[in-house]
């Protein structure tokens, strides 16, 4: 959903977002993976050994994911070969999708209208998104607000890197007491020209974009994401939540320097596909 609202905002490719968050996100669950790793070989206790599984349910869970993965590379695999657009791909996708809920029993019939009504919703809520863009970017430009705020960070001078680390940590401030979409609703507008104007790649920073706005939204003193796991988890208390995210906040801070460091990271899979529009 952040790369669809992005995409929105700035005009940009949603097909070339997508794919460019395939290799950000694999690098991003390695981390966490490495994360798991050395926080459960420090302390075996808050993540026991289960019981070991053969080699015939490791198959059947495979064949039983084999369907959702197959629709994924047909979506994700046509926008990258230029087969269909990121549109005719949703459309696609969605179809899939139903009719294996359909076959595997778990959409009933009845069940059919409340899912479509609550993806209406969705879909209206995406429109106003788009419309209140529509209105506060032309506002916006009226003001010169962001040439305004591009000199004023150019006086400072932090240089491109400097700006765009300074961006990066505002994002994150931001995120301890804003929702995502109101915060790229409010910030894109204004950050966008400037990353521009600086010469980074829209399409590298709105992976970037998309990681910082969910690292903002568990950092403390606010963290909305914490609360919500303490509504789920009402008897642990706040400081051992945000004390079990933080290492995830680390290594979401160590890829996050890996594609600053290394944007081809982001901008290699994006720079090979065909392009189809969208």
């Amino acid at each position: 959903a952040g790369f669809v609202v992005y995409a929105l905002l700035t005009e940009e490719s949603i097909g070339q977002l997508f794919i460019a968050g395939l290799l950000p996100g694999i690098l991003l669950a390695i981390f966490f993976i490495l994360t798991i790793a050395v926080m459960t070989w420090r302390n075996p206790e808050i993540g026991p050994a289960g019981n070991r599984i053969g080699w015939a349910e490791r198959l059947s869970a495979l064949a039983g994911a084999c369907p959702l993965l197959i629709v994924i590379l047909i979506s994700i695999g046509g926008i990258y070969l230029g087969v269909f657009t990121p549109v005719e791909a949703s459309g696609i996708g969605t179809f899939l999708i139903c009719t294996i809920a359909f076959l595997s029993g778990n959409l009933k019939p009845r069940a059919f209208l409340p899912v479509a009504l609550q993806s209406v919703q969705t879909t209206a809520m995406l429109f106003l998104i788009v419309i209140g863009a529509s209105v506060f970017g032309p506002f916006l430009a009226l003001t010169h607000l962001p040439d305004a705020l591009a000199a004023g960070l150019a006086s400072v001078n932090l240089g491109a890197t400097g700006t765009l680390i300074l961006i990066l940590l505002a994002y994150i401030i931001l995120g301890t007491f804003l929702e995502s979409f109101a915060m790229l609703v409010i910030t894109i507008p204004v950050f966008h020209p400037i990353i521009t104007q600086l010469g980074f790649s829209p399409i590298w920073f709105g992976v970037l974009v998309v990681i910082v706005v969910e690292m903002g939204m568990i950092t403390p003193p606010v963290g909305i994401n914490v609360f919500v796991v303490k509504g789920v988890a009402k008897d642990v208390p706040m400081a051992k939540i945000f004390a079990g995210v933080f290492p995830f906040w680390i290594a979401m801070i160590l890829c996050l320097a890996c594609l600053v460091t290394f944007p081809q990271i982001a901008l290699f899979l994006p720079s090979t596909m065909f392009q189809t529009g969208g």
